[in-house]
């Protein structure tokens, strides 16, 4: 039996593109796809697939939440208010892009902590190697599974139908 004193992403608070504070909580009952991303990696035009899926499944209780991070070779410089901008014109993205933050290192979001150290990588690797580092979340708010940054979100959806 799991303990139920762990925490599940619902305990977490991030902030909003528009740097307000958000509960992850509000999210409770979903199942989640949280991914970091960035603007100018060559991983970038998986926006597109991100978009695909949430549009396929957001009405069976289906979130993508986007986190940027400009920690890998400063791919994502921009402003918040910039990133929102880019996401919109270039991908069309509806789903929510929070405000920039770091996922590695001392000053990692505590969400991305509690990720990493929930479903780790190759080899038990507990950092994120890159950009578009994808974590599926069931509907109770634990870590089904962690994707790396070269699974495109296409290939993710057959384990995503099966826990909707």
């Amino acid at each position: 039996m799991a303990d139920r004193s762990e925490p599940t992403v619902y305990d977490f608070t991030v902030k909003t593109g528009a740097g307000l504070n958000k509960s992850l909580g509000d999210y409770r009952g979903k199942v989640l796809l949280i991914v970091n991303t960035a603007s100018r990696c060559g991983f970038t035009p998986q926006y597109d697939g991100l978009q695909k899926l949430y549009e396929s499944y957001k009405d069976k209780g289906f979130e993508v939440l986007a986190f940027p991070s400009n920690q890998f070779m400063n791919q994502e410089p921009g402003s918040d208010k910039e990133i929102k901008e880019f996401c919109e014109v270039n991908f069309n993205i509806r789903f929510p892009v929070f405000s920039k933050i770091d996922v590695k290192g001392p000053d990692a979001d505590p969400l991305f902590t509690h990720l990493t150290r929930t479903a780790p990588g190759i080899f038990g690797s507990r950092e994120i190697k890159w950009n578009f580092t994808k974590f599926l979340v069931d509907r109770s708010g634990k870590v089904v599974r962690r994707y790396a940054p070269i699974t495109k979100p296409e290939s993710i959806e057959k384990e995503l139908r099966k826990i909707l």
